[in-house]
C-alpha cells in the first residue's frame, strides 16, 4: 500500500502468567516500538496498540500453583508487565488488558455478530475428560506426545518443540496437568470456525498475494499449514476462567483464547480512541489503513490463518498489509525457560541496570532474530555496549561536544569555506535518513540500526582525518568549520537515532541545545534545513554510554548459573493414581541392543532405531535425537515397552518405546541393565 492514511500497529498481547523477558523484547516489542517512533518521526497517523492477555488455561493452572485466584495473577502481572514497558520506553498510544469491560464487550459482539450470520459450525463431540478431576480438560490442562515431531511434553493446543498446532485429542498417551490421570472422553456442544472454507482464499491472498513482501518463514508456516489442510477449529472451551459465550447453550463455557485474544487489538484500539476522543473505526476498517501485526514465529499461525478468517468472516474489517513475525532468541545458548528460570527478565534487567535502557534496545536489535533464532550472551551485552556504543557513538559525540565547549565557549563557529572533504561529508551525511529508511520500511531493524552506527563511524573518520586538536595551533579557522561540520553529525545522529536508542537521543538533543521549537522530523535531516546554526549556544558534555565492567557481567552469568542449579534441583513428580498389579501385568517390558540409528529428516529430536528385542528386530521412532549421535548408540542396552500400539511419527511406523530417565542437564538416560549380562529379550518384572 502506498501512502496510507494511517497506520494500525500491534504487538502480540503478552500473557500475564508472568513478566517480559528478553525474548519477548526482541522478537516483538523493540522492533515494533521502532518502527512506530519511525512512523511519528515521519509525522503519520499512527495507533501503536497492545495490552495484557488475561484469559485462558496457564492462568489457572498459575493461580492454583501460587494458592491463589486467576484475577490475582493477571492483577500482578498486568502492573509489572506495563511498569516495565513504560520504563524501557515502548510507546504504546493504548496498553489495555483483557479483563477489560470494552474487551468483553467487544469480543462477545464479534462472536454474536459471526454467530448471528451462521459463520460457525455448531458440533457436539467427543473431548477429553479428567473424571477424577471432574472437568473437561482445555488445551493447556493436557500433555502428551506431539504426533508431528515426538515431543513428549507437547501441549494441546501447539507443540512448543516444532512448533506445530494441534487439537488435544491429537495428542499420543495424553495425560490431564491437573491430576495426571488418563483422560476419558466425554460429549460436549462446542462452535467451530469452519478454517477449510477459507483455504483458498488464504491460498490466493497470503501465499499468492504476498509473496514478494512477507517474510519467507511466515510464508513457509503459512504453507505448511495450508498444504496439510486446514480444519474447523472450536473457538469456544468448557471453563470457568473467560469471556462467557454470549449465546443460547453456552453455558459453563467461554470464548477460546485464541479467539478473544487477537480480538483484543481491536478494543484496545476502542479504549485508546475513547481516550483521545478519536473514531476507532477508520483504524480498522478503512482501506487506506495500513495493519501490521508485530509477533514471534510462535504466534504466526494464530495471526495468519485465524484471525484473518476471523476478520474476513465478519467482513467489514481489514487485513494486515504485514506480518514480520521474528525468529527466537536463545540465551547463552540454551532455549529461554519461563518454568525453569532461564530468562534475563525486563523488571529486573531495569533494576540492575539504570539508565541503561538503550543498551538492550541497542544489542537486542543488533542481535535480533529476524531470519533465524539468534543468542543473547551476556559476554556480547558487554562488548557491544563498550566497543560500539561507547567508543563509536558515544566517543564521537563526546569528543564534538567537549572539543565546542573548549574552543568556543560553547558556541557553535562560524565555518569558512568547505573543502571537498567538508562537503562529501555533509552529502553523506544527508543521505543517511534514505539509507536508514529502506532498511525499516522493509523491516530489517538490524540492518538500520547498522547504518545509523554507520553514520557515527563517519562522523569518527572526519574527525580523526582532520585532526582539530591539532590545526587548533595552526589553522584556528579551518578548526571551526571542521567543529561545524561535526555538529551538523552530531544533529542528525540526535534525530535519526530516536527510534532505536530513544534515551540517547533526548540526552543528545539536550547537550545540543535543540529544543522543542526546533523542526526534529525524519525529513528535517535535508541540506536546506541546518540544526547547529552559528552562534547557538549548546550545553556541557556528558556521558551517553559508560563502561561495563567484568564484574558487573559476572553478576549475571552467575545469577543465571543460579537459576540453573535452583531448576536443576530434584524435584520428584507426585506419584500418579495407584494401579492394579494386574494392569502393570498388561506391560511387556524388554532389554533390547541397538542395531542401527538414523536421524529422521526434518526433524530436531527424532532419531529411527532399529533393535534387537529377542523376539524380533523392530523399527522404534524415539525423541533422543538432541541427547545422543545416532553413531555413538550402536550396541547400547535399552529397555524397551514392546506391546505399545504401533504409531506413526512423521511417516514412520513406531513398533514399541525405549524407556528413558531425565539428567540434572536437560539431557536423557538409557534405563540398562547393571552391568551383568542380560540377553535380548529377557523381561523386566
Amino acid at each position: 500500500m502506498q501512502d496510507p492514511k494511517r497506520y494500525t500497529i500491534t504487538a502480540a498481547l503478552p500473557y500475564t502468567n508472568g513478566p517480559v523477558h528478553i525474548g519477548h523484547l526482541a522478537g516483538v516489542y523493540v522492533p515494533a516500538d521502532i518502527y512506530a517512533r519511525y512512523l511519528r518521526l515521519n509525522d503519520k497517523d499512527v495507533a501503536f496498540v497492545c495490552g495484557s492477555d488475561e484469559h485462558g488455561v496457564p492462568i489457572t493452572l498459575k493461580a492454583k500453583a501460587e494458592g491463589t485466584t486467576p484475577q490475582a495473577v493477571v492483577d500482578k502481572y498486568h502492573e509489572i508487565i506495563k511498569k516495565s514497558f513504560q520504563e524501557f520506553g515502548i510507546t504504546f498510544d493504548n496498553y489495555s488488558r483483557t479483563s477489560a469491560k470494552v474487551h468483553h464487550e467487544t469480543a462477545s459482539g464479534f462472536f454474536k455478530d459471526l454467530y448471528e450470520h451462521g459463520k460457525f459450525l455448531e458440533e457436539t463431540s467427543a473431548q477429553l475428560y479428567d473424571e477424577k478431576a471432574k472437568q473437561f480438560l482445555a488445551d493447556r490442562f493436557v500433555v502428551g506426545t506431539c504426533p508431528k515431531c515426538g515431543f513428549e511434553e507437547s501441549y494441546g493446543d501447539q507443540c512448543e518443540n516444532c512448533g506445530t498446532s494441534h487439537n488435544a485429542q491429537d495428542l499420543i498417551n495424553p495425560k490431564s496437568v491437573i491430576t495426571g490421570n488418563i483422560p476419558s472422553l466425554k460429549e460436549t456442544k462446542h462452535w467451530y470456525l469452519p478454517l477449510n472454507e477459507y483455504e483458498k482464499w488464504l491460498d490466493e491472498w497470503i501465499l499468492q498475494g504476498h509473496k514478494k513482501d512477507w517474510k519467507a518463514n511466515v510464508l513457509g508456516q503459512v504453507k505448511s499449514w495450508i498444504d496439510d489442510g486446514l480444519k474447523p477449529r472450536a473457538v469456544t472451551r468448557d471453563l470457568d476462567w473467560g469471556i462467557p459465550v454470549p449465546v443460547e447453550g453456552g453455558e459453563g463455557k467461554v470464548l477460546y483464547v485464541w479467539f478473544d485474544a487477537p480480538i483484543g487489538y481491536i478494543s484496545s484500539t476502542k479504549e485508546w480512541a475513547e481516550k483521545t476522543g478519536k473514531d476507532w473505526e477508520p483504524y480498522w476498517k478503512d482501506s487506506e489503513t495500513k495493519l501490521l501485526h508485530f509477533i514471534g514465529k510462535d504466534n504466526i499461525v494464530f495471526h495468519c490463518i485465524i484471525f484473518p478468517s476471523m476478520l474476513k468472516a465478519q467482513g467489514s474489517y481489514i487485513l494486515p498489509e504485514n506480518v514480520p513475525a521474528n525468529e527466537f532468541l536463545n540465551l547463552e545458548g540454551n532455549k529461554i525457560s519461563t518454568s525453569k528460570n532461564w530468562a534475563v527478565w525486563l523488571h529486573e534487567y531495569l533494576e540492575d541496570f539504570p539508565e541503561k535502557q538503550d543498551v538492550l534496545r541497542y544489542v537486542l536489535t543488533a542481535n535480533a532474530p529476524e531470519t533465524k533464532d539468534n543468542d543473547f550472551t551476556w559476554k556480547d551485552f558487554q562488548a557491544r555496549n563498550n566497543n560500539e556504543l561507547v567508543a563509536i557513538f558515544g566517543n564521537f559525540v563526546n569528543r564534538v561536544i567537549v572539543l565546542t565547549n573548549k574552543y568556543y565557549e560553547g558556541v557553535v563557529p562560524k565555518p569558512g569555506d568547505f573543502s571537498e572533504v567538508d562537503q562529501q561529508t555533509l552529502k553523506l551525511m544527508y543521505a543517511y535518513p534514505g539509507i536508514i529508511s529502506k532498511s525499516v520500511e522493509r523491516f530489517r531493524f538490524r540492518e538500520a540500526l547498522s547504518e545509523l552506527m554507520n553514520l557515527a563511524r563517519l562522523g569518527n573518520k572526519y574527525l580523526a582525518d582532520e585532526e582539530p586538536w591539532k590545526k587548533i595551533k595552526t589553522d584556528p579557522d579551518r578548526v571551526k568549520t571542521i567543529m561545524y561540520v561535526a555538529l551538523q553529525i552530531a544533529s542528525a545522529l540526535s534525530v535519526l537515532s530516536e527510534p532505536f536508542l530513544p534515551f540517547t537521543s533526548k540526552k543528545l538533543k539536550k547537550m545540543l541545545n535543540l529544543d522543542a521549537g526546533v523542526d526534529l522530523s525524519w525529513q528535517s535531516v535535508e541540506p536546506n534545513n541546518v540544526f547547529m546554526v552559528s552562534d547557538q549556544k549548546i550545553n556541557k558534555a556528558s556521558l551517553l554510554f559508560s563502561k561495563i565492567e567484568d564484574a558487573e557481567i559476572q553478576k549475571q552469568i552467575d545469577k543465571l548459573e543460579a537459576s540453573k542449579a535452583t531448576s536443576q534441583e530434584v524435584k520428584p513428580e507426585p506419584q500418579k493414581e495407584t494401579v492394579s498389579f494386574e494392569d502393570f501385568t498388561k506391560l511387556d517390558i524388554r532389554i533390547g541392543t541397538i542395531l542401527e540409528a538414523e536421524k529422521v529428516p526434518k526433524t530436531k529430536k527424532l532419531l529411527k532405531l532399529k533393535v534387537d528385542v529377542g523376539i524380533d528386530t523392530r523399527t522404534i521412532v524415539s525423541g533422543i535425537a538432541e541427547s545422543f549421535d545416532p553413531s555413538e548408540i550402536i550396541g547400547q542396552k535399552v529397555t524397551v515397552l514392546v506391546n505399545l500400539a504401533p504409531r506413526k511419527l512423521r511417516g514412520v511406523e513406531s513398533q514399541g518405546m525405549i524407556l528413558m530417565s531425565d539428567t540434572l542437564d536437560g539431557k536423557l538416560s538409557f534405563i540398562e541393565p547393571d552391568g551383568k549380562t542380560v540377553a535380548n529379550g529377557e523381561k523386566v518384572s
